[in-house]
């Protein structure tokens, strides 16, 4: 029988996270109004929500000193319909933010006026300082120990800051966003090449960032970042994450800068209101790149929304890690019983420990988010378990993740269905390294183990320890459990002995 909500006679959503609210941030750019909701507050927000009109509201602020009036009656109706959105929701918790366009036009304020109405919520108008800082917390909200400069580029300004872990400098904004450039330059990338120049030479934050990473935020360079994706046949759509050598995407904007985008391959993949965009953006990362000599540009998906809501967690909260709490949210939605994820990470702790398995604690934390996912892909049929659970976590919205560890998790579940003998997901296999592959399938045939003892419900494992001796794997098993030592649970010993290097033993424990 369907859970029902006896309240509104409406099934019970039980692939909800419960006792939390959902929030709503309504973002009015330069180029496009956005709406995001999240299921709520908390340390790895999942987007419930998204949508955008490409409303243009700063096309021609930089030379006219007034948002463009299409502009204007396109954001607002997209405010208007934003409202009933939120309403249909129950969303409570709704925050507006204005940027560059509504802050440097002439009629931003008159603008500012109409959209309350249209919103029904009060806006905050970000300062450049302060978009610059909800940038530089959006990066640290999805990355896990960040270090680099974060630019944010709208199409109105381009924030910069520097960061490191949970620290941040003081922000700069500048007047080179897609849409000012374009204007100030008369639609000509080569003098929008000169002006950039000109803005970057004195900039402090980017006398930082040599040898360091450049956190690429804003929608014109994840467009760029998926055409380079594209060009390469990458195995995964993921953007957030995706690194591109500094070298190589200084040549890349370089090329689009040079051609008419229409021209490029897969522009299918980037929408005609941003394309006219691209070489501007190409333009400003170039030139960040030959100013700053970054060793890699990293796209980050999040920016001010998220850090807006990383910025209202209590400090308890932000020290949480994001993919743990992503992966223990899936684990509590997904799995047969949240509770023997928990206790895998524990039994796999002690397996790994006596195997003297060397561990970082960057691999032990990527264990433990397996360990946590490990179940996800319980209710497909059988035969598909390994490739439904292999897919969930390499396109899932998790962050404080690259997509090696990306890979490797998507791997570990993959394992945790199959023998060993098949061939799993080749395209993903080429993100994870020599190492991480083994680790994958050292705790896929671990968690194969566990899964037939316990038949995935808790309370087995912390009584079944199964560890590791010079030349020995060994399972003990309680007097009152000895009759879990079948055939299966001989097999799965042998092959995970065969990986580590070991003989299997299975031991009866007397009371």
């Amino acid at each position: 029988m369907i859970r029902m909500n006896a309240a509104a006679e409406t099934p019970f959503a039980q692939g909800r996270i419960q006792g939390v609210e959902p929030v709503a941030i309504v973002d009015i750019g330069s180029n496009s109004v956005r709406l995001v909701t999240y299921e709520g507050l908390t340390r790895a927000p999942t987007p419930t929500f998204n949508d955008k009109v490409m409303a243009a509201l700063g096309k021609g602020v930089a030379t006219t000193g007034k948002l463009n009036e299409e502009g204007v009656e396109r954001a607002l109706s997209a405010l208007r319909r934003f409202k009933v959105l939120c309403s249909t929701m129950h969303i409570k918790d709704v925050r507006v933010l204005a940027t560059a366009a509504a802050r440097d036009a002439s009629n931003g304020p008159a603008f500012l006026a109409e959209a309350t109405k249209a919103m029904g919520a009060p806006i905050e108008l970000l300062a450049g300082r302060r978009e610059a800082e909800l940038a530089a917390y959006g990066v640290m909200s999805g990355f896990y120990q960040p270090d680099g400069v974060v630019g944010d580029l709208g199409g109105g300004s381009l924030e910069l800051n520097d960061v490191k872990g949970v620290r941040m400098g003081k922000g700069v904004s500048l007047r080179l966003g897609g849409l000012a450039l374009m204007d100030l330059s008369g639609r000509s990338p080569k003098k929008a090449q000169k002006i950039v120049r000109k803005a970057l030479a004195d900039i402090p934050q980017l006398d930082k960032m040599k040898g360091r990473t450049f956190y690429a935020v804003g929608g014109t360079w994840r467009a760029l970042a998926k055409l380079h994706m594209r060009q390469r046949d990458y195995p995964l759509n993921v953007m957030h994450g995706y690194v591109i050598p500094a070298r190589d995407a200084a040549d890349f904007a370089a090329l689009v800068e040079r051609v008419n985008a229409d021209a490029l391959a897969n522009i299918a993949s980037v929408s005609a209101a941003r394309r006219p965009l691209l070489a501007y953006g190409a333009v400003v990362l170039e030139e960040i790149i030959r100013r700053a000599k970054p060793k890699e540009v990293v796209v980050s998906a999040l920016g001010l929304r998220e850090g807006l809501l990383y910025e209202r967690l209590d400090p308890s909260a932000r020290a949480l890690d994001p993919l743990i709490e992503s992966a223990r949210e899936l684990n509590l939605l997904r799995s047969r019983d949240p509770r023997h994820g928990e206790e895998l990470c524990d039994w796999t702790d002690d397996l790994i420990r006596s195997s003297h398995l060397d561990e970082t604690s960057g691999e032990r934390r990527l264990r433990h988010a397996a360990c946590l996912l490990a179940d996800i892909g319980w209710r497909a049929h059988p035969d598909y378990r390994g490739e439904q659970s292999l897919n969930i976590i390499a396109n899932a919205a998790f962050v404080g993740i690259d997509h090696p560890g990306r890979a490797y998790l998507a791997l570990a579940a993959s394992y945790r269905h199959m023998d060993g003998e098949d061939e799993v997901s080749p395209h993903i296999r080429t993100l994870a390294s020599a190492r991480m592959l083994d680790r994958a399938q050292v705790l896929g045939a671990a968690t194969r183990v566990a899964y037939v003892l316990s038949a995935a419900m808790p309370d087995v494992l912390p009584r079944t320890p199964l560890l590791c001796s010079k030349s020995k794997v060994t399972l003990t098993l309680p007097l009152e459990l000895a009759d879990l030592a079948s055939e299966r649970v001989v097999s799965r010993m042998k092959h995970l002995a065969r990986i580590i290097g070991r003989e299997p033993e299975i031991k009866i424990a007397a009371n």
